[in-house]
């Protein structure tokens, strides 16, 4: 062999193997991306225990303001923590409001944004049925809290209208628990189902999240058990990916002519914005996280990345699709959201003036905006569901308008099996 073509083949070969390696990345990327993680480490200290108050080593969660939970001996223990008593360089004093399971010590401990932990019954004191709902891929467990009596006259739930409550991206239903109260306050009759791959719920074939493009169909199988037991309408909540589910049941599924109003927190808006950010966050170039997210609906890449079938993020991005909206829409969004960015959140409530309301708040990570200011939060929700469900029954939008330009072919027909 010559030099000139030693040259060429050794050239060749880097360009290869340098190709394979920034396919290796992306793919790892994605894959971390649809992968459901259910080892959730500790990342608490709790230093001190007393009667009324609990002192934790400072991080980045436990010096900030709200109510919060904190599991201890692996899940076992649960307790809750509100107001900042004292804070230092290293260390966080703050009040201990309730003991759920266990008794406090120092040690290892996990934060819980959720704040509650446990059943209905358990965490908030307001009954509730464990009951099954079917879907496509098995049955899934949920949650059925019965309305309340709202002081009318009438029984309790007769107004007919019910909450689905849609839990985020390897959250559980106790994300939803925050949420209970005023929605019960209310008289809705509440739903809190588990989709597919949550730890308590059968898995898709694949094991991977659909980012929505998938777990839509669990929800519209919660939505129609709903309606088989007396629900006339619907309110439909999520957060953070269960925004995007949520949104994709609202674009694809004919029972979006029963929905009233939806409440979304910290929802995810537009997949690329939030995976965009999530590669700066971990140092990656945006470029090769775009190529990862290209395996994602490639049909060769996404198998690659282990799906069940490609997922198209593009019929996710709703601020493109804002025109496609036809229900009213509460947003509620943190500036300090440091996991989905608030800017689909602005911007889709600044083309959709007539249909979005945004709630904008400055502190609070991700999905936290009920922590810092649990009755700012539950007024927000209590004052836009007041309106728009005394405004009489769900419109019928012409489901052929509503995703005329983006078809799918996969979604039941009226009335068929989820």
């Amino acid at each position: 062999m010559n030099g000139r073509r030693r040259v060429l083949v050794g050239a060749g070969a880097a360009l290869t193997t340098g190709a394979a390696a920034v396919t290796a990345v992306a793919t790892a990327f994605a894959r971390a991306v649809v992968t459901p993680a259910r080892h959730k480490p500790d990342d608490v200290d709790v230093l001190q225990v007393g009667p009324h108050r609990v002192v934790l080593a400072a991080t980045a969660d436990t010096v900030v303001p709200g109510r919060y939970g904190v599991w201890t001996d692996g899940g076992r223990g649960h307790f809750r923590v509100g107001d900042l008593l004292e804070v230092t360089d290293e260390r966080v004093t703050r009040q201990l409001l309730a003991v759920d399971a266990g008794a406090p010590a120092p040690g290892p401990g996990r934060w819980n944004q959720y704040c509650f932990a446990g059943t209905p019954r358990h965490a908030l004191g307001l009954a509730h049925e464990d009951v099954l709902v079917p879907s496509e891929v098995g049955d899934l467990p949920a949650w059925v809290v019965p309305a309340a009596d709202t002081g009318t006259g009438a029984e309790p739930g007769a107004g007919g209208t019910w909450a689905v409550l849609v839990h985020g991206r390897g959250a559980t239903r106790e994300e939803a628990l925050r949420a209970l109260p005023v929605l019960h306050a209310l008289g809705l009759t509440c739903l809190v189902a588990a989709y597919r791959n949550d730890a308590d719920a059968p898995a898709s074939p694949a094991r991977r999240y659909g980012l929505g493009d998938t777990e839509w169909h669990d929800v519209e199988a919660a939505c129609r058990w709903a309606l088989e037991r007396g629900a006339r309408r619907l309110v439909l909540v999520g957060w953070s990916m269960g925004g995007a589910i949520v949104l994709q049941l609202l674009a694809r599924s004919p029972l979006v002519r029963e929905v009233a109003a939806v409440v979304l927190d910290g929802p995810v808006l537009d997949w690329y914005d939030v995976l965009d950010h999530q590669a700066r966050r971990h140092r990656l170039p945006v470029a090769l996280g775009r190529y990862g997210l290209g395996l994602l609906g490639h049909p060769l890449g996404r198998r690659l990345v282990g799906l069940d079938g490609p997922v198209d993020l593009r019929r996710m991005d709703w601020v493109r699709r804002a025109e496609e909206l036809h229900l009213p829409l509460l947003l509620l969004h943190s500036d300090a959201d440091d996991y989905v960015p608030p800017g689909p959140s602005a911007r889709l409530a600044g083309a959709r003036p007539d249909l979005v309301t945004l709630v904008r708040t400055a502190t609070g990570g991700h999905t936290r905006e009920w922590n810092v200011d649990p009755a700012a939060w539950e007024g927000a929700v209590r004052a836009f569901l007041t309106t728009h469900l005394s405004a009489g029954p769900a419109s019928d939008p012409d489901r052929s308008d509503l995703d005329r330009s983006d078809p799918d072919p996969a979604a039941p027909p009226a009335g068929g099996a989820a």
